[in-house]
């Protein structure tokens, strides 16, 4: 297995980076690429944690690695470029725009907001942690996730001969979201100076009228909401998400 966070799949001119969210993996983007990498040349990037489970990060979890890791992969590009990213990625990718603006042209953030204080993963953990190590079929994964994040997980998880295993640890995921819990990032949002595409999925995991808030304050932010859409925006209402991506990509500030 590569070691490599970054892959390229396809198109040329400006580097475009892709980032997933939490339990994702940068091949979850397979049906967005056909239209994305007519925009530029694109590479997906996996988060530490989610590139395999037996690939351990030797850091302490924090969003301040996940931030410190995505500077290290994209300063190869030697110029700023544009990030469209999803949930968890969203958050590390503003957060990586406040700290280093030389890295980033732009953001997309797709259903993440900064304040999740308050909120536990107690409702969550027994799900996570009782998830199998292996799926024996694809079928069973989409009995255990239905359609749309069905077939984001299959894109996720490492085929195996004998079935789709799990790439990362259950209780690394639930540490890392644990962490949202202690915190928040309206700091590190009203730092960020670059041109900004905020998605709010009408079904949505962030906590209410925060994204558009971050419209409200954000110095250069377009902000869309997507009625009828669950967090997987790009996957549940992909025409909504590419007319607001392309949109935002093709202006002269995205």
């Amino acid at each position: 297995m590569s070691s490599d966070p970054l892959t390229y799949r396809g198109g040329r001119g400006i580097p475009l980076v892709l980032v997933h969210g939490l339990m994702g993996r940068g091949s979850t983007w397979s049906r967005q690429l056909p239209w994305l990498t007519q925009m530029g040349a694109v590479y997906t990037y996996d988060a530490p944690w989610h590139r395999g489970r037996d690939v351990l990060d030797p850091h302490p979890i924090s969003t301040e690695r996940f931030v410190a890791d995505l500077g290290e992969a994209i300063e190869r590009f030697g110029r700023p470029v544009p990030l469209v990213a999803h949930s968890m990625g969203g958050l590390h990718s503003w957060c990586l725009a406040a700290e280093r603006p030389e890295l980033v042209a732009s953001v997309v953030v797709e259903d993440m907001a900064p304040d999740f204080r308050g909120r536990t993963t107690g409702p969550w953990e027994p799900w996570v942690h009782a998830l199998p190590v292996e799926f024996p079929s694809a079928q069973a994964v989409f009995d255990a996730f239905g359609p749309v994040a069905g077939q984001y997980f299959l894109d996720a998880f490492d085929r195996t001969p004998t079935g789709w295993r799990l790439h990362g640890l259950p209780e690394k995921w639930v540490e890392i979201a644990a962490e949202w819990g202690t915190r928040d990032y309206w700091e590190q949002w009203r730092a960020v100076q670059v041109p900004a595409l905020l998605i709010e999925a009408g079904d949505s995991v962030a906590p209410p009228g925060q994204m558009a808030r971050m419209h409200d304050i954000g110095i250069n932010s377009t902000y869309v909401r997507v009625p009828g859409a669950g967090h997987l925006v790009h996957d549940d209402a992909p025409d909504a998400y590419r007319v607001a991506v392309q949109e935002f990509l093709k202006s002269p500030t995205g």
